[in-house]
């Protein structure tokens, strides 16, 4: 952004914030939604919404009472829901003199470097030329394998995505508690969290919402992702009257997660293979080899590699492993595994180039997070 003052703002909206006690799309929790992040614009701010939904806007025109379990019934509800959902929130924010757009996307069109640039190049013209971005996993044309998993998650990697000053993620709760607040009434809100520790992921319980898929754990693990990107995020209660404006101005009641420390700053780059590529395949490195790219930040030399799993081509991201199995980082390969598996048949035709560059390699050891999510 030009100013201190203002932000590029991520914010997830779940489907338990925007259905009705009968399950069904509210258009009263969808307006209170719009009329807040129309305040945002109106103060100069950029916002991505990343909205859930689609499922329970459309299960009941199919003749559905509960929302449906197999997949087949999931994608025709989505086929529905997602021009319900998009429309609404187009007339009530053009209501406001602002226009909406509607990115469906799945997770393939993040693990492909080209595609997940187009994404950032096409949301990044949208947000300058003052578009609401509205963000949603195609659930029509998913399959398990190539799912986020939930919103939170795809929140999380958008905000990295787009270089997002906040995450807003709101939910049916308002924050962290060192306990569940619906079991335990002297349970305490955690006002900031500075570190996500194995005693915080332990506070993370399952999914609260019949209508929603995602849980505290899956919102702590967007917090991982986000924290490690720079990213200051916000959990909070989606019911609260002007919560949205009061997180980007922070001061809404609920959980701020900042690092305290920044000691891996991941660029665009390095953030895509840390958390977006998918590894293609496995390549099994000795020790000596460990410390030069671990802690002597070098580059792997294809002399360093004495076993490669899988198939992949150069350019292709793959998993760095010891020679005990530990996972030691993700990093992308200047060849492929044939040339590799062909230099190490013939180990006298050494090639100049590196392997793997360093500055391509995300220790996995330094960021301490589930790489790849």
């Amino acid at each position: 952004m030009t100013s201190d003052n203002q932000k590029r703002v991520v914010i997830k909206i779940g489907s338990s914030s925007l259905t009705s006690s009968s399950g069904d799309i509210s258009r009263r929790k969808i307006q209170r939604i719009t009329d807040q992040v129309a305040e945002l614009k109106d103060d100069g701010h950029e916002v991505v919404l990343v909205s859930s939904g689609a499922v329970a806007a459309g299960y009941r025109t199919l003749g559905f009472v509960n929302r449906p379990s197999s997949l087949p019934e999931k994608q025709a509800a989505a086929a529905i829901g997602q021009g319900r959902l998009i429309e609404t929130y187009s007339e009530l924010f053009t209501s406001h003199g602002y226009a909406a757009s509607q990115i469906l996307i799945t997770r393939s069109d993040f693990s492909d470097e080209t595609r997940y640039n187009n994404v950032r190049n096409t949301i990044n013209v949208l947000l300058e030329r003052g578009i609401v971005p509205i963000v949603n996993e195609n659930d029509t044309v998913t399959t398990d394998r190539l799912r986020f998993g939930d919103n939170d998650t795809l929140s999380a990697k958008v905000a990295g995505l787009v270089d997002s000053d906040q995450l807003v993620i709101l939910s049916d709760i308002d924050g962290l508690y060192n306990d569940d607040p619906r079991k335990n009434p002297d349970a305490e809100l955690l006002k900031e969290v500075t570190e996500i520790t194995r005693e915080i992921e332990d506070m993370a319980g399952e999914p609260g919402s019949a209508v929603g898929t995602g849980g505290m754990r899956s919102k702590i693990d967007a917090f991982k992702i986000s924290m490690a990107s720079g990213i200051p995020s916000f959990l909070g209660r989606a019911g609260v009257k002007d919560i949205i404006v009061e997180a980007v101005n922070e001061t809404a009641r609920g959980t701020y997660f900042e690092l305290a420390k920044i000691d891996v700053n991941l660029d665009r780059k390095r953030q895509w293979i840390a958390f977006n590529s998918g590894p293609e395949g496995e390549i099994l490195i000795d020790k000596k080899a460990k410390d030069i790219i671990v802690n002597e930040k070098g580059n792997l030399q294809p002399s360093h590699i004495y076993q490669i799993n899988g198939y992949f081509k150069k350019g292709s991201v793959v998993r760095i492993l010891d020679v005990d199995n530990n996972k030691l980082g993700l990093g992308v390969v200047n060849y492929s595994s044939k040339d590799l598996e062909q230099f190490q048949l013939n180990q006298s035709d050494q090639k100049p180039e590196a392997a793997i560059n360093n500055e391509s390699f995300v220790c996995e050891l330094d960021v301490a997070l589930p790489l790849g999510v």
